[in-house]
């Protein structure tokens, strides 16, 4: 999904478009890295974003909600998230970046504050948003939308708090039934230790 920044207007520019399921894929999937999230996309997703021309960049305030599903790490049973994704990006430019390079600490200071004072997206200034840098004509935000995807899946997914998990002798669902199996494991080396008896 590539943005032109000529299509971005001076009222801004509004999003309502269906996530490709290549890109949940890959970010999910780890393409090119070889290692899986363990999670699969279980529906499609629909990005609502927002695109503004501020100070020489670009604010990218979006959303979407991702449908996942992947195994209980405690019984293997499946389970379907629905994960909400929020973010806002300040894009800037190659050019703005680079240029950077060659300005001393007071210059930096003095620019940030220039392009923070008197802009703020609501709640938060401009210099508090994360920043990305773009080839300052086109847009692309799928690479931005996997690192989203990554960042609001959770560690581990359970089909609920309490799950009981799988019985460690028999492999019997706990949530389903208890297996009559001893709980307290003996290690069988002091196995014969049971025999003594001591009068």
């Amino acid at each position: 999904m590539v943005v032109k920044i000529e299509q971005i207007k001076d009222a801004g520019l509004k999003l309502d478009e269906p996530i490709a399921p290549g890109v949940l894929k890959e970010a999910l999937e780890g393409q090119g890295s070889g290692e899986g999230t363990g999670f699969q996309a279980t529906a499609p997703s629909t990005l609502q974003a927002t695109l503004r021309k501020v100070s020489g960049g670009v604010l990218l305030t979006g959303g979407f909600t991702v449908h996942v599903g992947a195994p209980c790490k405690r019984c293997l049973a499946d389970v379907k998230l629905d994960l909400p994704v929020s973010f806002t990006i300040n894009l800037v430019p190659e050019s703005l970046a680079r240029g950077d390079d060659f300005k001393d600490d007071d210059e930096k200071a003095m620019e940030k504050k220039e392009r923070t004072q008197g802009e703020s997206g609501g709640t938060f200034e401009l210099g508090e948003a994360d920043e990305q840098v773009f080839d300052g004509k086109t847009i692309d935000l799928d690479p931005i939308i996997r690192e989203q995807v990554l960042l609001a899946l959770p560690m581990n997914a359970v089909c609920r708090e309490d799950c009981q998990g799988l019985c460690s002798q028999c492999g019997q669902n706990l949530n389903e039934k208890k297996c009559g199996c001893e709980t307290k494991v003996v290690d069988p080396r002091l196995s014969p230790l049971k025999n003594i008896k001591l009068n």
